[in-house]
């Protein structure tokens, strides 16, 4: 994320597959109970790398603190190495005790976008981050995230996307929220989320994410994942 995306993120803790940076402790049983198919999106990320990425290629992993899915990548292809990215010491500190010994091979860079290396990267995935964006900055994002990338190199993107008009995002809220009541989450908790998610995240409809994709120059975008609120894309820089 670029320097101005950490306004939008205050106050956003505890919604629905997303956590504030600074709130690792509890992220992960939160996000895996939160998000359908968590696991199975990030194999599917990391098997859609794999179609260009090298067997010793260098990956960046935007939205990296936790380290979900840097231990999902690094357990299925041992020869890759990783740049993560997140804005929160904690969520660092929490990535590098899950990684155990996979640690020595992801170099992590406390901030946002503009504290990523260089590159140029062989692929790189941003997941459950750029929903906290606004259009203009999520866009900026985008392009900063496509320059530091080779030639046809791999982009995966997952987050909250869902259409927005006549009723739709109510429709598709309380489906959210049946979701997480379904899975044990009390209902007030629930609807509490979906509350604070309509007020607060600046979610985009499908059109418009596979249209940011393309503006910031990306091709061959296609929709990958797709499970209730979370969408979830393929493209090539």
């Amino acid at each position: 994320m670029g320097r101005g995306a950490a306004a939008p993120l205050a106050g956003l803790a505890g919604m629905s597959g997303a956590a504030h940076p600074g709130d690792g402790a509890s992220y992960a049983g939160r996000v895996a109970r939160h998000v359908p198919g968590l696991k199975d999106l990030h194999r599917m990320a990391g098997l859609l790398l794999a179609e260009r990425v090298p067997e010793t290629g260098r990956v960046l992993v935007l939205g990296a603190g936790g380290g979900l899915e840097l231990r999902a990548f690094a357990a299925a292809h041992p020869g890759w190495r990783f740049d993560g990215v997140d804005p929160s010491p904690q969520m660092i500190a929490q990535a590098l005790d899950i990684l155990g010994p996979a640690g020595y091979r992801v170099t992590f860079h406390q901030g946002y976008i503009d504290d990523a290396p260089e590159g140029p990267f062989d692929g790189a995935t941003c997941l459950l981050t750029l929903h906290f964006l606004p259009r203009e900055e999520r866009l900026r994002t985008l392009r900063q995230l496509h320059r530091r990338l080779r030639p046809g190199a791999p982009f995966a993107m997952a987050h909250h996307s869902f259409p927005q008009a006549d009723g739709q995002q109510d429709l598709w809220l309380r489906r959210n929220a049946a979701w997480l009541v379904s899975g044990g989450v009390p209902e007030a908790q629930a609807m509490a989320g979906m509350a604070t998610m309509k007020e607060r995240l600046p979610v985009l409809t499908p059109e418009e994410d596979a249209a940011l994709l393309a503006a910031a120059g990306f091709r061959e975008v296609q929709l990958f994942y797709a499970a209730l609120t979370f969408k979830g894309w393929v493209a090539r820089a």
